[in-house]
């Protein structure tokens, strides 16, 4: 099996190579990973310049870095490596939950998996006042690839990962409400400035991924890239059956 190992966080992210270890008890792993950490970046590519794309040892592992996007990185892997067996993406440091997954670039690196036809799956894990215990979470990127890469109907997949997990439970995406917020702010010569930042989402829904997470189980959530709201769709054609001018 071949497995290729993106992620946003940086070529030498400890995440990144903490996945290809554990990947590498399945079959051969290449990792290729942004130059620079490229959080958040989402589903971009890049169009308006060339890519570099240049060979990075990390440990006993053959990567490869470049000056691009996470879906830039799964990209150029295919076409360099080929026939590629699944993408996994992370560890991220920092949960992908809910809302974020329109803004990943963890998920969007296994998004672009599945675009070429292949499956992806997203790793992360909470970051809070030191790095994670990698050491502990292998363990549970361990339990979760014998579990995942068996079912290969599962094509999209969202795992997130607390460090001392107490199981694995099957969620789905908790959509409650936008949690992103801008805050204001002046730089030391008076000019305004902004970040945008997240506030915590309350409440979580039973069985969704952050209500996993809060209770100590791994969070495998699968996904699609098909976005059309069936339910709203087949209002719209049950009210006018045909488009003006279908």
């Amino acid at each position: 099996m071949r497995i290729l190992i993106a992620n946003d966080d940086g070529i030498y992210s400890p995440g990144i190579l903490a996945l290809a270890e554990v990947a590498s008890n399945f079959g051969e792993v290449r990792i290729v990973a942004p130059d620079v950490e490229q959080s958040s970046m989402g589903h971009a590519i890049t169009a308006s310049r060339p890519l570099m794309y240049r060979p990075t040892p990390i440990k006993n592992f053959e990567a490869y870095r470049v000056n691009g996007t996470p879906a830039d990185c799964v990209a150029l892997g295919i076409f360099h490596w080929g026939d590629v067996d699944v993408v996994l993406s992370g560890v991220n440091l920092g949960t992908n939950l809910g809302n974020s997954a329109w803004h990943s670039g963890t998920l969007a690196a296994a998004k672009q998996a599945v675009l070429f036809g292949l499956r992806g799956i997203a790793f992360s894990t909470p970051v809070l006042n030191d790095e994670p215990d990698f050491d502990a979470i292998k363990t549970h990127i361990q339990e979760t690839l014998e579990l995942l890469l068996p079912q290969k109907d599962l094509t999209l997949l969202n795992v997130n990962i607390p460090e001392q997990a107490k199981g694995i439970r099957w969620t789905r995406q908790s959509v409650r409400h936008y949690d992103g917020k801008v805050v204001p702010a002046k730089d030391p010569m008076g000019r305004e400035h902004y970040w945008f930042t997240v506030v915590p989402v309350q409440e979580t829904q039973e069985d969704t991924d952050r209500w996993a997470m809060e209770h100590g189980y791994v969070s495998i959530t699968p996904l699609r890239l098909d976005l059309t709201n069936e339910e709203e769709l087949a209002k719209a054609v049950s009210r006018v059956p045909k488009a003006k001018g279908g």
